[in-house]
């Protein structure tokens, strides 16, 4: 059986080697640089992405939306992981589901049940 490809993108190095070592049970691509992570993305074919919002040379909303308007990317799901949720950046994105920083191990095994259920 195919392991579902799950693609991080976020500048924290710590944060993406430690979620990965959470998902071993997934095929994990960790993208650091949110500059690269349309051409990742487009190269891996994740079946869900886990993007942070606040990152350095791109935003995480600006990133989606470049997904949103690929044909092969837009139907990806996209979670946000992030440390910066706000009323108005929930409502900016609201088609795509928020996890808040510091996120536990379970709390990203739900997410991603919920999304591909495994």
């Amino acid at each position: 059986m195919n392991k579902k490809r799950i693609l991080l993108v976020d500048d924290d190095r710590v944060f993406t080697t430690i979620l990965k070592l959470n998902l071993r049970a997934f095929d994990v691509c960790v993208e650091n640089s949110p500059l690269r992570a349309v051409e990742t993305a487009l190269n891996f074919k994740p079946d869900l992405v886990f993007l942070d919002i606040v990152m350095p040379d791109a935003d995480g909303g600006n990133i989606a939306a470049q997904f949103k308007r690929d044909p092969i990317l837009g139907r990806i799901p996209i979670v946000f992981v992030t440390a910066t949720v706000s009323r108005t950046s929930k409502q900016e994105f609201c088609a795509c589901e928020f996890l808040t920083k510091p996120v536990g191990r379970e709390q990203i095994l739900d997410c991603i049940t919920r999304h591909l259920g495994t």
